[in-house]
């Protein structure tokens, strides 16, 4: 007999059937046994008189939570049961794999034990619902950003993770021995993503880890996390960028909102929305003016960028005067960008970039890049970086680069925004910060 899936369940009604997972719950009331049985899609309630099978219920009673079992019951409608209306006559229990009691935590208690206690149970952790929801909400969201990109023309690639040089800066780097030599994990995928504008692909993405050696233990931060990164050729200005970031992200929210809106709503209470574009844009000039008018001061080492409370009251502020969740803030000083960011001709300070801020968190950073290799040098140099190291990206550039831009998207911070989850650790399938290496 062929595993039915607890969902499916409704489709075998009067029927034989066989299900398998894990034990939630045993309620023995004497002459009858109640067993609430969860697989990745429900859970359902199994039910045996005692007086029918007395070794099968000697067998109920000895089970214990999170036990992996085996069912075959009959499949009955019973409107008085809450999940789903129906149960399961029992008929045959098989262990599959015996769950040992007590288990570290009870995962269906009121109280929940310390996040970092959670993750090092990490994958009983998982097991609980509304977790399961995290990974496949994540999984449609992916589904659904190469839906979109191949529809676009897009190509996918797949970059080096061991690099010679570093892929951003000298700083929140991981070094790795690598023979006799030392490399370093990589930051983002940023130079080859460029490499592939000289390589006429045109169009391309990635979704891929990236490293940083963040020494920082915030809620938004992590050493190790999924990247999703955009370059796209023949554009006029980081404006094309912005234009497609926002037709791309109200294509997926709205395939989210069609297939999980009414279970996210039920297990975490979010209305997924859809937002109207264009979405609202402001240089980072008047985002700092209007922080100063609401009696908002930046802390001195954030005097040209905004920090995250200034990011959180300037998404409240646009909340308040459009009704929108997204602001595109553009045009950074020079002092705080890469030195591979475009300038603007009729202003040498500014950079031709933007980042993405949703809900009062910032989800991309974008910019036209430089593609003109004498200006991309000087561009360096002026960062203070030596040519040397750098002089394989240098030479992208050499042979008729076309003008492009692109973007990086953070992958984990959507999936914090959309389901209303404060931290990073909690829609990560295995974290890794300063002091995590385990599980």
């Amino acid at each position: 007999m062929k595993r039915t899936e607890i969902s499916q369940l409704k489709l075998n009604i009067n029927n034989s059937t066989k299900i398998q997972g894990w034990i939630q719950s045993i309620r023995d009331k004497g002459k009858i046994q109640f067993i609430v049985i969860r697989d990745h899609s429900g859970t359902v309630q199994a039910i045996l008189e005692r007086a029918e099978n007395p070794g099968l219920a000697d067998v109920i009673a000895k089970l214990t939570s999170e036990t992996a079992v085996t069912v075959v019951g009959k499949v009955c409608e019973n409107p008085h049961v809450k999940m789903g209306g129906i149960e399961i006559q029992l008929k045959e229990l098989h262990v599959e794999n015996h769950s040992e009691s007590p288990l570290p935590y009870d995962l269906f208690g009121k109280i929940k034990p310390e996040l970092d206690f959670r993750i090092n149970w990490r994958y009983l952790d998982l097991r609980i619902p509304e977790n399961n929801l995290i990974f496949k909400v994540q999984t449609l969201i992916e589904m659904s950003m190469r839906e979109f990109w191949i529809k676009d023309g897009f190509i996918e690639i797949h970059s080096p993770k061991l690099m010679g040089t570093p892929s951003e800066s000298g700083a929140e780097l991981f070094k790795v021995p690598y023979f006799e030599k030392t490399a370093y994990l990589a930051q983002s995928p940023q130079f080859y993503k460029q490499m592939a504008m000289a390589a006429g692909f045109n169009k391309v993405f990635e979704i891929g880890p990236v490293f940083r050696a963040n020494p920082s233990f915030t809620s938004r931060h992590d050493t190790e996390f999924t990247s999703v990164d955009v370059e796209i050729s023949w554009i006029d200005s980081h404006e094309d960028i912005m234009s497609f970031e926002e037709k791309w992200i109200k294509y997926i929210l709205l395939k989210i909102k069609e297939n999980f809106g009414k279970e996210i709503f039920a297990k975490f209470g979010v209305e997924v929305e859809v937002p109207d574009i264009p979405f609202p844009r402001i240089s980072m000039k008047e985002a700092i003016k209007i922080l100063q008018k609401e009696g908002y001061s930046l802390p001195t080492e954030n005097k040209e960028d905004l920090d995250p409370n200034g990011e959180r009251l300037l998404c409240k502020f646009i909340k308040e005067k459009y009704n929108h969740d997204f602001i595109f803030l553009t045009d950074y000083p020079v002092s705080v960008r890469p030195f591979y960011h475009m300038r603007h001709s009729s202003n040498s300070l500014l950079t031709k970039s933007f980042d993405l801020l949703w809900k009062g968190l910032e989800i991309t950073t974008g910019a036209q890049r430089e593609h003109r290799y004498k200006v991309l040098a000087q561009q360096a140099l002026e960062k203070g970086l030596h040519l040397e190291p750098i002089q394989f990206y240098l030479d992208f550039f050499k042979h008729g680069c076309p003008p492009h831009g692109g973007f990086g998207f953070g992958l984990t911070r959507m999936l914090m925004i959309l389901l209303n989850i404060k931290n990073v650790r909690e829609v990560t399938f295995i974290y890794r910060g300063p002091n995590r290496l385990f599980p």
